[in-house]
């Protein structure tokens, strides 16, 4: 594909988007209804049901975003919350040897790739993150075959960095 191609389909996912707000803001917790979030944010990628009745949609903004905003709902439909979940503090939360698969899942939300490592029997999960200190990474973390996380790796995005300077 060439570089007008993707221009030309990024501007078009840009205008589908229309006037949607990727963070949710203008919505207000405890008065926002799950109709309102779905309008100004579109449709989950993903619903996490929870104890209670609550749940959990989660909007990724991968690959090219740098962030998933999971919305807390009530079991009544009014939302409870919302918090961007690729954050460090979210992933130090992740413990290898400990967490697991759906722990990481219901933390982070759906990767926007998966991979495998066949020789060392790892199933690895990609996310898109900025740091606090506003520089990008990778996020990759890794599954052995029961599910058990094996290991975290936050990784720089030099390329974007050098590419960034070039502008």
């Amino acid at each position: 594909m060439n570089a007008a191609t993707v221009r030309i389909a990024v501007a078009a996912l840009v205008g589908a988007a229309g006037c949607a707000s990727y963070d949710g803001r203008g919505l207000v917790p405890g008065r926002s209804s799950a109709a309102e979030v779905e309008a100004q944010m579109g449709p989950p990628a993903e619903r996490l049901a929870l104890a209670g009745g609550e749940s959990v949609w989660f909007y990724p903004r991968q690959p090219f975003g740098l962030q998933t905003f999971a919305v807390r709902m009530s079991a009544d439909g009014r939302l409870l919350g919302i918090e961007p979940r690729l954050t460090e503090a979210n992933l130090a939360r992740i413990v290898a040897g400990s967490a697991r698969r759906e722990d990481v899942r219901a933390l982070l939300g759906p990767p926007f790739e998966v991979g495998r490592l066949p020789r060392q029997g790892r199933e690895v999960w990609a996310y898109r993150m900025e740091t606090a200190a506003r520089i990008r990474h990778d996020v990759y973390v890794q599954f052995s075959d029961d599910g058990v996380v094996r290991e975290v790796l936050l990784v720089r995005d030099v390329q974007n960095e050098i590419g960034a300077e070039r502008d």
